[in-house]
């Protein structure tokens, strides 16, 4: 670093000095956010406000964080103010901002060459609150490290670090700080969602500044374990037909009940699997209902396994058959690899100030992240949150194999709260939208009918009237 050179203390250069100091440290704070007035792909200037930046956590602010934040187009001075996580680990929350519950969603026509178009969304979940969408874990969507040490994350040091970010922006964006606050997710968001409540309650009762109006948290069908799968898939499937009576009664002798880890000496019950694997194969596992993109999986997390993730295998596929007319997509990875071609265009990454040389290509979900999942099981951060007071809202889409919603009913009761309102039919627009349950201890449990992993990809009005009947204390 070069040597401060001392200057002469002329009263009239030091006032200068101090001005030009205060002018520096003003346009330094404002470069943590930038409105954002245009987005390539919409026609016109943008109907919502919305804010994009930076902000550094970290030793030596390494990791810097991107975020998205849209005002409510309600009441923003009041209505609640929430920040999202998303699955992965590794993904960016950029798939829920345009692809689901964000103001504006990618027109669902197949790639043809040109830039994805954006339209309005009418069930944004911005109509009745604030939302600040953040690329976390470190090298997830925007964010990136400025060293290579700091490109390192977990479970714990992702959360520690979401809840410093936190923090800053509520410094940098004062106006909020008596908002009511709620952290939401889904999938693997499961597992840093409850760990960062308990710190941000932490932080408060230890008088942490800025105090955060935290009321409690959403999560759509979350992880709970930070490794393996669930175990109630084998009769989540039986139930929905996917398997026969004979195999499942045959599965539950030899297994024991236990699909998640087989010992490979049992040979009845690896069998078993075997065909069961087979019966499942060509399904969506994220909605048993939908059609299958191919390879045979739209799986864009990658949540349980390794290699490329399947929107770079979209993209490929997209450009050896060089589609140049638009046609409706086939299936919804057809509709999500839109936001890769749209995210990786130059111009769109100009428009939301991203700095374009810490990045490479944006991918959807890093599935190659440098991050260990140590958190092991989150239920306990469900309990001692319950024993606080916060309220929780738990939904699932009913059709999804992936983390099914009996896995997290069964989760729900170890908990061992008495039920408030048992099990009954939530309404949107005259009909059924799916089922829920409210415990003692605030957390109300909500299927989502005909939904899958992802509830709100397909059911986006349904969701949009949970939350909102959830967010104003109404119940479903």
């Amino acid at each position: 670093m070069e040597k401060l050179q001392v200057l002469p203390r002329h009263p009239i250069f030091c006032d200068l000095f101090l001005l030009l100091v205060y002018v520096q440290a003003c346009s330094n704070l404002a470069m943590a956010g930038s409105i954002v007035k245009f987005l390539p792909g919409f026609e016109g200037p943008l109907p919502f406000e919305l804010e994009t930046g930076y902000i550094g956590v970290g030793e030596s602010e390494d990791v810097q964080l991107f975020y998205a934040f849209i005002k409510s187009e309600s009441n923003p001075q009041s209505d609640p103010l929430i920040i999202w996580l998303d699955g992965g680990p590794g993904c960016s929350s950029f798939i829920p901002l345009f692809f689901g519950i964000g103001p504006v969603i990618l027109e669902p026509l197949s790639f043809d060459g040109t830039l994805p178009k954006l339209v309005l969304n009418p069930s944004t979940w911005t109509k009745v609150v604030s939302i600040i969408f953040l690329d976390s874990p470190v090298g997830s969507g925007f964010s990136y490290a400025k060293a290579a040490q700091a490109s390192q994350s977990s479970d714990f040091q992702a959360s520690d670090q979401a809840y410093e970010f936190i923090r800053k922006w509520l410094h940098d964006h004062p106006e909020y700080k008596s908002n009511p606050f709620y952290v939401s997710g889904i999938s693997y968001g499961g597992i840093p969602v409850p760990i960062l409540t308990q710190l941000i309650s932490n932080g408060n009762e230890d008088g942490i500044e800025p105090r955060i109006d935290l009321k409690g948290y959403i999560l759509g069908n979350p992880v709970t374990k930070a490794s393996g799968i669930p175990n109630n898939r084998v009769p989540f499937a039986y139930r929905m037909g996917l398997i026969s009576d004979e195999l499942y009664e045959s599965l539950k002798v030899s297994c024991k009940g236990e699909y998640e880890i087989i010992d490979p000496s049992n040979l009845v019950c690896s069998k078993n699997m075997r065909a069961y694997n087979e019966l499942v194969r060509n399904i969506d596992d994220q909605n048993i209902l939908i059609p299958v993109c191919h390879p045979p999986s739209r799986v864009p997390n990658k949540l349980f396994t390794g290699g490329r993730s399947i929107i770079q295998m979209l993209h490929e596929k997209f450009e050896e058959l060089d589609v140049r007319e638009s046609t409706p997509v086939k299936c919804i990875a057809e509709w999500i690899t839109l936001v890769d071609h749209w995210a990786n265009n130059k111009s769109v990454q100009e428009a939301l100030h991203v700095r374009r040389e810490t990045i490479g290509q944006w991918i959807a979900c890093n599935v190659t992240l440098p991050y260990t999942k140590n958190a092991g099981i989150a239920v306990p951060y469900h309990a001692n949150l319950s024993t606080k007071g916060y309220r929780s809202l738990i939904y699932s889409g009913d059709h999804d194999l992936t983390v099914p919603h009996i896995e997290t009913q069964a989760w729900i009761r170890s908990l061992r709260y008495p039920i408030i309102d048992d099990w009954r039919q939530w309404i949107h627009q005259g009909q059924v939208a799916g089922y829920t349950r409210t415990y003692a201890n605030k957390m109300t449990f909500a299927t989502v009918k005909g939904g899958g992993h992802v509830a709100y990809e397909l059911k986006p009005a349904e969701c949009r009237t949970m939350l909102e009947r959830w967010i104003s204390h109404q119940p479903l």
